[in-house]
């Protein structure tokens, strides 16, 4: 496997869009939609009242973790709050994603630290995180086809990018 230095190795917290001093409820104004997961540890309070729920160490508990932060997600809907809406869809990718990487790679590391952040072996992970990624997945496309959501996000990275 090729040496292949993570992208969090360069980051610059200056040059990030999203800043941990920002109230995003009292300043809406402020949040980007960004791509992916861009943001979902930082935007407060969102990050607070959706993250206490994320979890995906079990089936069961996956199951459970997506139901509360899918029922967080329409709660946000029905009070017209794009910004915790796209919140709660990001911790629903976040929990497909970071389930992936606990299946694909053991302790879901997937860099070497110590090798010059050479590219650990795929397939070694927690064969169980498969179906926790599963259950979040499901929720999370279930999100994203909102009808409501989807006419939201239009319009808000039409306003406001």
């Amino acid at each position: 496997m090729k040496d292949q230095e993570p992208s969090y190795l360069n980051f610059n917290k200056d040059d990030y869009f999203w800043k941990v001093y920002v109230d995003y409820r009292l300043h809406p104004e402020k949040y980007h939609v960004g791509k992916g997961e861009q943001g979902v540890l930082i935007c407060e309070p969102y990050k607070t009242e959706i993250g206490k729920f994320w979890r995906f160490k079990s089936k069961e508990i996956a199951e459970e973790s997506s139901a509360a932060i899918y029922s967080l997600f329409k709660k946000y809907l029905l009070e017209n709050d794009f910004v915790g809406a796209d919140m709660a869809r990001k911790y629903l990718q976040m929990g497909f994603t970071r389930a992936r990487r606990y299946y694909n790679y053991k302790g879901g590391k997937k860099y070497d630290a110590e090798n010059n952040h050479q590219q650990l072996e795929r397939g070694t992970g927690d064969p169980e995180k498969a179906e926790s990624a599963a259950i979040f997945y499901e929720k999370w496309k279930k999100a994203e086809a909102d009808p409501e959501y989807s006419k939201m996000k239009k319009n808000w990275k039409k306003e406001k990018g």
